[in-house]
Order: C-alpha cells, then structure tokens, then sequence
C-alpha cells in the first residue's frame, strides 16, 4: 500500500468525470487519502498522485477522461497517475495506453486502489480489473470524508435492464444492493458530522433489495432515524417507483421530500421500443397525474434524448408535446453520443450530428421555459430552505420541493440552519429570497 511519510504529507488530487453516484465516489476516494495520511488538493495544483475517476457513458466521456489524464501529467510530470472507475472498467487497455498512466483499476477495487500501488513508478501501467459480481456489497469505512448539508448516500450500483443506448451494465456491472447494515453506519455517521439531506443514489434505485428491506422498506427505515430531517430520492426508472411513498411526500412532517426525477428519454412509442426501455407514454401520462394528484407540491423533472437512431422530425416534436404537457418542471436534454459496444451504435440510422445539436437546443430551451414557469409560480410564497455555505456573500440552498433560492449572507453563520425564506424575485436558475427566520442554532 502506498503511504505518504509522516513527517511530509504527500498531496494527492482527485478528480470526477460524470454521474451523481461518480461524485459520490470521488468524495469517498478524496476521504481515504485523507485517511491515509495525505494532503487533498484541488485538482490542477501540484501533486505527487492524481486519481482520475472515470465516466464512459459515451465516447465523449472517453475523450473527457482521455483530456483530465493527460492535464494532470502535463502539471505532475513524475506523479503516480491512477484511473479508475467506468473507462477502467470497460476499456483497461486503451486507458493504459493513454501516455503517463500508472495504474488502471476498474470498478470492483475503485474504493481499495490505494491497496495496489507501490512506492515506486511501474514501469509499466498495472491494469487492476476484476469481473464485478451480483452480490450484495458494503461501502465500509469511507476514511475522513468531508460532508456538508446535504450528503449523497450510494445504496445501490449496476443495472439490468439492457437499454439499447447504455454501456452501464457492463460499466458497473448488474444490478445490486448495497449491505443495508454497511448503509445505515454510513448515515449515522454523516448524521453525527451535521448532515440535514440525504440524497439516494445509485444507477436503478428503485431495485434495492437487501437484508430483507426493498426500496419502500429502506425509504421507511431511513426516515425514522432521529436527526434526519430531509430524505431526497435522486434519479429513479419509471417502473421501479413504488407509489405508497407518495403519500409520505405529500406529508410536511415527513422527511421525505416531494421531489421526483424520472427519466422518460422519448416521448414517442416507436422510439421507447428502439431504446427498449420498458413503458409507453400513455403509461407515463396516467403516472404523472396520480403522482400530481396524490402530491400537489411535488416538483417532477425528467431526462430526455435527442437524436437517437431513426428519430425522425414528428418523433422529436411529440417528445416535445409530451413534455411541455405533463406536469413537469424542467429536463435535461442529452444529445445522443455513439457508445462503442452497445447495440444503439451498430444501427444504421443514425440522425445527422448537426440535427442532434439543433433539437437539444429547442429542448433546453423549453426546458429554460417551463423552470422559469416554476419559479414564477412560486413568488410571493414563503418556503422553507436548507442553507448550504455561502458563496461570495450569498447563500444558497433548496425548498422541500427543489425550489433553488439564493439570500443575502446577512447575517452570518447562518451555514446548515434551516430558514424561512420569502420568495421576491424569479430567475432562469433560482429564486430570490428574503430570510424571515431561521433556527436558533444550527444542528452539530
């Protein structure tokens, strides 16, 4: 295991291509250097070993990952250089050729690559890549990890569904749980360093299952925990959704937030089927109305692509339709990147790059719209927001809804407190606020 002398912390830098779960990981990799004796340092300061973690959901991930390799060398000449995560995984050899890479380590020892290294250089890269198994896992000690507010909690990783686009099975593997015992340690730790949200990750997490707790259960069991005042439910496939929690979102003494981020990707049937996703849009009409029915102040965002294979004008314009009618706030719009290896590249009708750009656009734009709709409707309201640390004299932070709002740092120390905030003032990415109140003390 390579350890930094006592006397001289070595500097290490890490950094994250990619999803939530990736961030996530990465703030576990910078808490086991910090563990391990070492001085964590932005990337692109000075270090003796860098750690890319990796994305791969598309070649322009690839190339992502490819540039941060090579930025990291260019600044650290004679550092140890390690990729890991989902490139790791899925391309080993091809990222050991990338010039200046030590080590290359793949999902399944990700966490524990500090276990692999040597004192010294290799002379050549030391490709690390076991097959990721289905069992359940555990996270374990995640070292001295630095939380604030709101914390992303990993409960689940790999995915069996196969859609036709998507290089993550075989990325991260198939789908399992996290050890629920291994999870709840975890929580009570960030509980006990003064986290307020936890924000459940994972690629499918509404497949959870472990120790006898399915995803409903482990919501359940979380928000019991004393301490816990706000439970967010991140990315979640529309037919894994277990429809009892929404009355617990639509409870305000409930921790559970009315918050609900699923990702449709089309909104025409013939391009579901290509994607081989596993519903119909008449199936999502009828679930967005009883999920409005059932939580009037629910926020619902979504995913969307654009450009897929055979997506012809009409198809794009009912996916416009259908998002501009359902009761949702706002999507990211991804335009669709050929993946190597998955069954969506090797199609032959592919939309021409230019088209994919021009629908994104018209997408993000109407996305742009209906989020200032949502702020709009907000104004005048009086919210409750988690304020997070301040940035250049202003806080920030998130209503139960996911109302992002911004206030005057005035006054201070006001960081991790819960307040009551007047809503003035509405813009693209935010609302103004006025604070009105605010506890007495923060939690500790």
């Amino acid at each position: 295991m390579h350890t930094p002398p006592k006397q001289v912390p070595l500097r290490a830098s890490v950094q994250t291509l990619g999803c939530r779960l990736n961030q996530y990981e990465g703030v576990a990799l910078e808490g086991k250097l910090r563990d391990a004796g070492y001085e964590v340092v932005e990337f692109g300061e000075e270090a003796e070993l860098g750690v890319i973690n990796t994305c791969t959901v598309t070649n322009e991930a690839d190339a992502k990952s490819r540039n941060a390799i090579r930025r990291f060398n260019r600044k650290n000449p004679g550092a140890l250089t390690v990729v890991v995560g989902c490139y790791s995984q899925v391309s080993a050899n091809e990222v050991a050729m990338v010039d200046g890479v030590d080590y290359v380590i793949g999902n399944h020892d990700k966490l524990n690559f500090l276990h692999y290294l040597e004192p010294e250089k290799p002379d050549v890269p030391v490709i690390i890549r076991d097959r990721i198994d289905r069992e359940d896992f555990t996270m374990g000690f995640v070292g001295d990890t630095n939380f604030e507010q709101r914390a992303n909690l990993k409960v689940q990783d790999g995915c069996d569904f196969m859609c036709s686009f998507c290089i993550i099975p075989f990325a991260r593997g198939r789908a399992r749980a996290r050890e629920y015992a291994d999870l709840l340690h975890e929580v009570k730790e960030m509980l006990n360093k003064g986290v307020r949200e936890i924000v459940l990750t994972g690629v499918n997490l509404g497949t959870y299952h472990s120790q006898g707790y399915d995803f409903l259960a482990l919501l359940d069991s979380l928000s019991s925990l004393g301490g816990l005042d706000r439970l967010r439910v991140s990315s979640i496939e529309p037919t894994t959704i277990p429809e009892e929690m929404f009355a617990w979102m639509a409870d305000p003494a409930h921790p559970l937030m009315p918050f609900l981020h699923v990702p449709l990707q089309s909104g025409s049937d013939p391009i579901l089927s290509k994607m081989k996703r596993r519903y119909r849009i008449g199936e999502m009409e009828a679930f967005f109305a009883r999920a409005l029915e059932a939580i009037p102040r629910v926020c619902m965002g979504t995913d969307l692509m654009v450009g897929y294979p055979g997506e012809s004008d009409s198809h794009f314009q009912e996916t416009c339709d259908r998002f501009m009618s359902f009761p949702l706030s706002y999507c990211h719009a991804f335009t669709y990147s050929e993946r190597d290896g998955t069954p969506a590249a090797k199609q032959s009708d592919h939309v021409p790059m230019d088209i994919r750009r021009q629908r994104s656009a018209h997408l993000r734009s109407l996305s742009a719209s209906k989020r200032m709709d949502f702020h709009k409707r907000h104004l005048g309201e009086e919210v409750d927001v988690l304020l997070e640390n301040p940035k250049n004299g202003t806080y920030s932070g998130y209503s139960d809804h996911y109302l992002k709002v911004a206030v005057p740092e005035s006054p201070q120390g006001l960081e991790n407190r819960m307040a009551r905030v007047f809503i003035k003032d509405a813009r693209p990415e935010f609302c103004l606020g006025e604070l009105l109140s605010w506890e007495e003390r923060g939690k500790t």
